[in-house]
């Protein structure tokens, strides 16, 4: 696809790989977070909110990972949806477990505050891609039959 990020901006042709995205290094810091405080007592005792966060987080990273991956810019945009909603999957688990007791206040508020700080990087990147009219790599070479 070839995205550059510089702050709110993104400029094309320099990302070949997806682990270059700084959407995917931000999902993969907070997959790692998540993970350290998913292994603490009492939460690591709730198997199965401990699993979905995990799976959340996962998915987030996951589908940058696939969509990028596609190589259309179309295909692109529909994995990075599946992706912030995974974010805000992962928030709304937040929740949970800040009401269960299993985080301090400065934990949860570390971890809401970048899986926020994500979800917007992620809705930049879609809002540019929308306004896109770069195909991708997946269509550079085709050409229209009329």
């Amino acid at each position: 696809m070839g995205f550059r990020v510089f702050g709110k901006y993104l400029f094309m042709a320099t990302i070949k790989r997806f682990k270059d995205l700084e959407i995917w290094q931000l999902a993969k810091e907070l997959e790692n977070l998540i993970f350290l405080e998913t292994q603490k007592i009492p939460l690591s005792k709730d198997y199965k909110l401990k699993d979905q966060m995990n799976a959340s987080t996962g998915s987030i990273m996951d589908n940058i990972a696939e969509g990028f991956g596609r190589g259309g810019r179309l295909e692109f945009l529909q994995f990075l949806s599946i992706s912030r909603g995974s974010g805000n999957e992962l928030q709304s688990q937040l929740y949970h477990s800040k009401d269960r007791n299993y985080f301090t206040k400065e934990t949860f508020d570390v971890l809401i505050v970048r899986t926020d700080i994500l979800c917007r990087k992620i809705s930049a990147m879609m809002e540019y891609l929308n306004q896109s009219s770069v195909k991708g790599q997946k269509f550079a070479n085709r050409k229209v039959v009329k």
